[in-house]
C-alpha cells in the first residue's frame, strides 16, 4: 500500500535550518526540488493520513540528485509523529516524533545531477494505527550525527514515497 506521495510543493517548513524551495526551468520540463544543505541539517515536514495501515514497517522511497558534485555520499533522516483522532490526547501542536530511522546513499559518479534513490525502513512508528494522522519529516544529515555524508554541495531532493505491506 502506497499513502499520498511526498513531493516539495507540499512540504512544510519549521521556523529555522528548512531546505530552500527551487523550481527550476529543464531544458524540456520545470523541476521542483528542495535544496539541502551539506553543512547543517534541515528538516522538511508533511502530513499524511495512513490509509488501511495495519502493521509493519514503512518504506520511504527517496528519489534525490545532486546539484553540483559526481562523488560522495548523502545520509537522509526520517522521522514521524503519529496521532489516533478521537483517541489520542495529545496536543498537535506539541507531539513529540519518533527516533530518526536513516540511510547513507553514495553518488553513483560521473554525472552531476543523475538522479538516485535510496530506500529509508522506518521502524520506529510511534505507535501508528489505521486512519492516523503522520507528520513525516525528511533531512539530509550533513552534520554525519548517524552516517558520514561527504558529498560537498546541495542535495536536491525531488519526491519520496511512503509505502507498507
Amino acid at each position: 500500500m502506497r499513502l499520498p506521495e511526498i513531493t516539495p510543493l507540499s512540504a512544510i517548513y519549521p521556523a529555522s535550518s528548512f531546505p530552500e524551495f527551487r523550481r527550476v526551468q529543464g531544458t524540456n520540463f520545470p523541476v521542483a526540488e528542495l535544496l539541502f544543505d551539506a553543512a547543517a541539517d534541515e528538516w522538511a515536514y508533511w502530513q499524511l493520513p495512513a490509509l488501511d495501515y495495519s502493521s509493519g514497517n514503512l518504506t520511504v522511497t527517496i528519489e534525490w540528485y545532486a546539484v553540483n558534485a559526481t562523488s560522495g555520499t548523502v545520509t537522509w533522516q526520517v522521522r514521524l509523529g503519529a496521532i489516533t483522532p478521537e483517541t489520542d490526547t495529545q496536543d498537535v501542536e506539541t507531539k513529540a516524533l519518533a527516533t530518526l530511522n536513516y540511510v547513507q546513499d553514495t553518488h553513483l559518479g560521473t554525472t552531476s545531477k543523475r538522479l538516485h534513490r535510496c530506500t529509508v525502513t522506518l521502524s520506529n512508528l510511534d505507535s501508528l494505527a489505521n486512519l492516523d494522522a503522520i507528520w513525516l519529516g525528511i533531512s539530509r544529515d550533513a552534520d554525519g550525527t548517524n552516517a558520514a555524508d561527504s558529498m560537498a554541495n546541495d542535495a536536491a531532493f525531488v519526491r519520496a514515497i511512503v509505502s507498507y505491506s
